[in-house]
């Protein structure tokens, strides 16, 4: 009588092996806070047989990192809408993404066409929408009530009390409130250098005016809640935050265009994992998951509801930040074209070095 002890050890040999074989592994490529712990433990109990495996990156490192294995390694990767095209074009490392394998019509119409058209490449789309949001100005109104547009960061009445990170995004800002058109100028570099030109010496003369560059979101709160900084340049979500702390410190969209962004789902070129990427991808759009997200990111999710399904107090912040018309002149984004970060760079440089 000892054959059922064998065969129920069989049984669960065979068994394990199946769940093993049937087991995989959902590498992600993304930014923090875009998949935390609580979203991934209910789509792991949802879908026990994917367990999602997390890398922290940003935009050049996730270019640089799909580079050196030609897009081998990750299953699911998050880079701006305006990274994906030129990297694809250049150096291969994304595949073409099966839209029937995504609801649709859960995304916001205007996010997904726009994504859609700048990730189009030999009639194949490359990507979709995940979030969004914009970089322009924050305020204590109770000490810069008057502050409208990018150059206002410069205004002596705040001489020492402003504040802007010496990045891409206030080169481009500049250059918009100084009246060019940057993204129009990605195509020719002589045009842009010209730009960059003008942009450099404004820059370089506002630099008396300011208290600091800061580096990151928690070095910029603290400025800001300690009244050492009344007007700076941000991203929207850090100042969401802190309108929960400080009403009196607001999210102002610039008069010539706060910046838009808007970050993606994208494959790489030889993921492993399809069927669970898309699988994470609808999950995250699900109205009871959006909320989930936008609390860590801070950012909305582009759904046709982002704003909607936005914690309650970032919520309120939105809508004291912008009116319909801001949000018709958001400047989201141009394709990086080759060339255009080394002139970038080199402009922040000198920004930097000078007196």
């Amino acid at each position: 009588m000892r054959y059922r002890p064998l065969l129920l050890c069989s049984a669960m040999g065979l068994a394990l092996t199946l769940s093993s074989a049937g087991a995989e592994t959902l590498r992600l490529l993304t930014w923090g806070n875009y998949a935390p712990d609580e979203v991934i433990a209910l789509f792991e109990a949802e879908y026990p047989d994917i367990t999602v495996e997390v890398t922290l990156s940003n935009n050049e490192e996730m270019i640089a990192k799909l580079r050196a294995t030609s897009g081998a390694g990750f299953d699911l990767a998050q880079p701006g809408y305006n990274r994906v095209e030129a990297a694809q074009e250049e150096f291969g490392i994304y595949k073409p993404m099966d839209l029937s394998k995504i609801d649709l019509t859960r995304i916001d119409p205007m996010l997904l066409e726009k994504v859609k058209a700048d990730t189009t490449i030999g009639g194949e789309v490359y990507s979709v929408p995940f979030d969004w949001g914009t970089t322009g100005l924050m305020i204590d109104k109770s000490a810069a009530p008057g502050v409208k547009d990018w150059l206002d960061l410069c205004d002596e009445a705040y001489k020492g009390r402003s504040s802007m990170r010496l990045r891409r995004s206030i080169l481009v800002g500049t250059a918009f409130a100084l009246g060019h058109d940057p993204f129009a100028a990605y195509s020719d570099l002589a045009a842009y250098q010209a730009i960059l030109d003008d942009v450099t010496e404004t820059l370089i003369a506002c630099k008396k005016n300011l208290k600091t560059y800061w580096q990151g979101g928690d070095d910029l709160s603290a400025l800001m809640l300690s009244g050492e900084v009344v007007v700076a340049e941000t991203w929207d979500s850090t100042a969401f935050k802190l309108f929960e702390q400080n009403p009196d410190i607001l999210y102002v969209p610039p008069s010539s265009g706060a910046l838009g962004w808007i970050d993606t789902f994208t494959l790489p070129a030889k993921g492993e994992a399809d069927d669970a990427a898309y699988k994470w991808i609808n999950f995250t759009y699900r109205p009871e998951i959006v909320p989930l997200l936008s609390a860590n990111t801070g950012s909305i999710i582009a759904v046709t509801d982002g704003v909607a399904l936005l914690p309650e107090a970032v919520r309120g912040a939105v809508e004291a930040a912008f009116t319909p018309e801001d949000f018709t002149k958001i400047r989201f984004a141009a394709q990086i074209r080759p060339g255009v970060e080394d002139l970038e760079g080199k402009a922040l440089e000198k920004i930097k070095a000078a007196e």
